[in-house]
C-alpha cells in the first residue's frame, strides 16, 4: 500500500474489558458487553474512538477498560442498533460483522467521558433494560 493510500485508510476500534494482545481474534459467540442476553452472533466495532470509549466504559465485568485497534476479517455492515434506531446515516461509524476482528494494537492514553455523563448513559441503559427493550440485535 502506498503512503498516500495508507494515510486515508480507515481505522476501526473495539472497546471492552477483555485483556487481548495483537493477533488475538474477537469472535462471535460470547456474551454481550452490555446485556445478559444470549451470546452474540455479531462482533461490534466503530470507526470513531469516542464510540469505542463508550464500549469500554459500559462493558460489564471487573477488568480494566481497554480499546483496541481492530481489523475486520470478513464482510462488514452498519450496526442497526445505532444506525436504524438512534443515529440515521451512521455518524458514529458503528459496524458489525459475523467474522472475527483481529486485534492490531491497544490504544493507550485515551480519556474517558466525564463521570456524570457516564452515569447518565448507564442510567439510560438500566431503564431500557428494566422496560424489556432489546438493546442489541
Amino acid at each position: 500500500m502506498s503512503a498516500i493510500a495508507s494515510m486515508f485508510s480507515q481505522s476501526f476500534f473495539h472497546g471492552t474489558k477483555a485483556d487481548l494482545k495483537p493477533g488475538d481474534l474477537i469472535v462471535v459467540g460470547y456474551q454481550s458487553n452490555f446485556t445478559e442476553a444470549k451470546p452474540l452472533s455479531w462482533v461490534y466495532f466503530s470507526g470513531t474512538l469516542d464510540a469505542a470509549i463508550w464500549g469500554a466504559e459500559l462493558a460489564a465485568g471487573g477488568g480494566r477498560e481497554r480499546i483496541y485497534v481492530v481489523e475486520p476479517t470478513g464482510p462488514v455492515e452498519d450496526d442497526p442498533n445505532l444506525t436504524d434506531k438512534k443515529f440515521p446515516g451512521n455518524p458514529t461509524l458503528s459496524y458489525r460483522s459475523r467474522d472475527p476482528l483481529r486485534v492490531i494494537a491497544e490504544v493507550t492514553g485515551w480519556q474517558g467521558h466525564p463521570p456524570e455523563r457516564l452515569q447518565e448513559m448507564k442510567g439510560g441503559i438500566a431503564r431500557l433494560s428494566a422496560e424489556g427493550a432489546a438493546i442489541i440485535d
